[in-house]
């Protein structure tokens, strides 16, 4: 499968993709921020193109937690949310993702009077528009905002449970690291699981590799977002080669939230080389002036041709599908490949 001579940017672009680590709020590009926040009269959204861009320059991961913040105010009803979801469904396939699992954060919506059954509504009917109009398959996957703590994923998890939304795989834990210990959300995660939801949390982007030890030990983590730190603990590193625990990687955000500190210094190379079965991904695009097919050519520059065609297969492995769905992707996946370097 794996070629000898680099892939160029016209091969990156016809491979078949997943993605697993995007936020759908997150993934509003600044037009349609522009549009909403004057539709709805937000008074924190500014009033031109030029400016809201400059809003997405962020200065630390606690300014892009803000401006997240802002962004999502102007999501305020059904249509909001069934025009994002197809919208980013339409955005996944001019940059041929075939599959994604994005997360959403249902709290930021409901605390705003916005019924749930609104929200996911509109979700599900811009998912199905997108499937029915691009052959993109998206899934969702609620996620607790850390930052709330206790409250936050009681929340998270009863909105879950409460409507059953279609679509919704995971419960996933974001937000600041600092200050939200993840043993806490055990028993929520626990609940979760038991209810059939799988656990995808983030873990070790602005904390230690201790954070990742507890995603894994308390939080029963199938994947670890980001987990930028696990290299400073070989025993992690070890534990987490030994049993392919996947790593969701999405560099530009890393970069952007000073996660790391330089492109140069960006420890997905020596996650790779170690063996840690790592992906791509964009995370926040828009805000982050990215996306997928970018986050690919960065990964192949500091990869090379192998480990990045071992990290793009990787998308769909370590996917949430069921293993005959699963099949049916890599089966595309290793067809187009081989045309494309034959």
């Amino acid at each position: 499968m794996t070629p000898l001579h680099p892939l160029t940017d016209q091969a990156l672009a016809r491979l078949p993709k997943a993605e697993l680590h995007v936020h759908l709020e997150g993934s509003m590009p600044p037009e349609t921020l522009l549009e909403l926040g004057v539709r709805h009269g937000v008074d924190d959204v500014p009033r031109t193109l030029d400016d809201v861009r400059r809003l997405f320059e962020f200065r630390d991961f606690a300014h892009f937690i803000e401006v997240y913040l802002i962004i999502v105010k102007v999501l305020q009803e059904g249509a909001d949310f069934a025009a994002l979801a197809y919208g980013k469904g339409a955005e996944l396939a001019r940059h041929n993702v075939r599959y994604a699992e994005i997360f959403f954060t249902s709290p930021l919506h409901t605390d705003r009077g916005i019924p749930a059954s609104e929200i996911f509504g509109g979700l599900e009917e811009g998912r199905q528009r997108a499937r029915a109009e691009f052959g993109v398959e998206m899934v969702f996957m609620a996620d607790i905002p850390g930052e709330r703590g206790i409250a936050g994923a009681e929340q998270t998890l009863q909105e879950l449970l409460d409507n059953r939304p279609p679509g919704f795989v995971a419960l996933g834990l974001g937000g600041p690291e600092i200050g939200t210990p993840r043993p806490q959300f055990a028993p929520f995660f626990e609940a979760a699981i038991a209810e059939g939801y799988h656990s995808i949390p983030h873990a070790g982007e602005t904390t230690g590799p201790r954070t990742i030890w507890d995603a894994l030990e308390y939080l029963h983590a199938e994947r670890i977002g980001h987990g930028t730190s696990l290299l400073e603990d070989p025993a992690l590193v070890e534990y987490l080669v030994r049993e392919q625990v996947p790593v969701d990687v999405s560099v530009t955000s890393n970069l952007c939230t000073k996660a790391a500190p330089s492109l140069a210094a960006h420890p997905l190379p020596r996650m790779a080389e170690a063996g840690v079965n790592v992906t791509v991904n964009s995370d926040d695009p828009p805000m982050f002036n990215t996306d997928i097919s970018a986050e690919y050519r960065i990964a192949r520059d500091l990869l090379g041709t192998e480990k990045l065609l071992r990290a793009a297969r990787a998308g769909f492995e370590n996917s949430l599908l069921p293993e005959d769905r699963k099949a049916v992707y890599l089966k595309e996946f290793d067809a187009v490949l081989g045309k494309q370097l034959t």
